[in-house]
């Protein structure tokens, strides 16, 4: 079963787009609790009281790499946000602005919430990959309450990856 969602033109949108999905296995996900301090060797964020921060390297801290720099390396995307529509042709500035600035936004408070790459879509458009399926979401939502236009989401069946599409003419 693949959860799929189409939002209306409406500014909010809840949490019910998994219905009766049971919890998907996600292998960027540490399984056992990390070492206190640890820090990743890429992009040095710090996990530090149960949760990954942007601190500074405690000294002594465990030398490991985080979740989002290893699908970063991997090139394994939690996320897909493809953007399409004539719309986008007269505001490519204007909408790299709002995606930019969303990711700054969410990745000072959710460190492992990143883009990974922002390239041009098969037949046109972008598709911006991202290293949280969250951030991909927000992303289009961010999209659709800025310039309204029609989005849609879904989640690939066993897997922990969301792709979500909008579209504005």
């Amino acid at each position: 079963m693949t959860g799929s969602h189409k939002t209306p033109d409406a500014p909010h949108h809840g949490r019910h787009d998994r219905p009766g999905m049971q919890q998907i296995h996600d292998p960027y996900v540490a399984r056992q609790k990390l070492s206190e301090p640890s820090a990743c060797r890429e992009c040095g964020v710090v996990w530090h009281k149960g949760r990954w921060q942007w601190l500074s390297r405690p000294p002594g801290a465990h030398d490991v790499l985080c979740p989002a720099c290893a699908r970063v390396r991997d090139r394994v995307p939690a996320g897909y946000l493809t953007v399409v529509g004539d719309f986008l042709e007269g505001h490519l500035d204007e909408v790299l602005s709002l995606i930019h600035n969303h990711e700054a936004r969410e990745k000072s408070e959710h460190p492992l919430q990143r883009i990974m790459a922002t390239e041009g879509a098969e037949g046109g458009g972008l598709l911006i990959t991202t290293s949280d399926a969250h951030l991909a979401r927000g992303l289009g939502e961010a999209l659709h309450h800025a310039y309204r236009g029609e989005l849609d989401y879904h989640y690939v069946e066993d897997e922990a990856t969301l792709r979500v599409h909008w579209q504005r003419d």
